[in-house]
């Protein structure tokens, strides 16, 4: 009976945050081991169906950066990252648009449906979703010399998302699967960080949240604690000292254009966690790290 008794109050503490995002979209981008572990992908999935069940709308941007290493891997063809950025030719981008939209984007959609979802999968170029073009990064030299500008190949920046499409599969109770493809004014594809194209998705969407599955517990500071919470001045002054590097870098930065462009709260999380996103939602604690405005 005590057991029993603890999960109802579980449930009574989850009910104020069901009340407050019912019908409120939230924004998920799912990659890292979250993706490969057979129980977190289970898990991943009925964590997805429950939100939709009880009025949450939520949106996946899904990654698969070790699901294309490894098919480059085979075509021996050695990965190369700038600041957690893939650079990407055109041999590379065929692999890219192979994995995602044609072999991941798949899986999932799969995998929610297999549960009792019900979830369709799209790339950009599905309904002319994200539009994009070539991005190129300074990365700085010697004092006083200009910045060099690295070319990174067919890696894209999302200019637009048309939300028409979103909208649309929301009202017909389909939770959408996105793969991070973007289309060029020059038709071609772009290969594009899945923590840009969720921010960017977010923002356009106005969510009410944008989660962010890692493979780390959050965001450390320089004596590698967990920051539970931080404010956009603070996380700007991070990047600027070089405290978030690496992969974190876009992941920071998502968060921070999300907030800008409207979205209400970021969060970054370990998707290694069982049920990390409902622990996230419907807990007083949360888990990983928050970033707000």
């Amino acid at each position: 009976m005590k057991e029993s008794i603890e999960k109802a109050k579980i449930l009574i503490e989850s009910l104020p945050y069901i009340r407050k995002f019912y019908n409120k979209t939230v924004v998920i981008k799912y990659g890292g081991h979250a993706m490969v572990d057979e129980e977190l992908k289970k898990n991943f999935a009925l964590d997805i169906i429950l939100m939709k069940y009880i009025g949450i709308n939520p949106v996946i941007v899904h990654g698969g950066g070790p699901q294309i290493n490894k098919v480059l891997e085979r075509m021996q063809i050695k990965p190369s990252y700038v600041e957690g950025m893939r650079v990407t030719d055109t041999e590379t981008m065929d692999v890219v648009e192979m994995v995602l939209v044609g072999k991941v984007n798949k899986e999932i959609v799969g995998l929610i449906n297999h549960h009792g979802g019900k979830a369709v999968g799209l790339s950009g170029r599905d309904g002319d979703l994200i539009r994009a073009r070539k991005m190129t990064i300074q990365k700085s030299q010697a004092k006083d010399a200009p910045p060099e500008l690295i070319d990174l190949g067919r890696v894209g920046e999302v200019t637009k998302v048309n939300p028409d499409i979103l909208q649309t599969i929301e009202v017909q109770d389909f939770i959408p699967v996105i793969a991070p493809v973007g289309v060029g004014e020059d038709n071609y594809s772009y290969n594009i960080n899945a923590d840009l194209v969720a921010g960017a998705v977010a923002a356009h969407l106005k969510a009410a949240k944008l989660i962010l599955l890692t493979d780390v517990v959050g965001v450390l500071d320089k004596n590698s604690k967990l920051m539970g919470s931080l404010s956009s001045k603070e996380a700007d002054e991070l990047l600027a000292s070089g405290a978030i590097a690496g992969g974190m870098i876009p992941k920071v930065k998502c968060c921070l254009s999300a907030l800008e462009a409207g979205v209400t709260k970021t969060h970054i999380i370990d998707g290694r966690v069982e049920h990390a996103i409902l622990l996230e939602m419907f807990t007083h604690e949360g888990v990983g790290t928050e970033i707000v405005l």
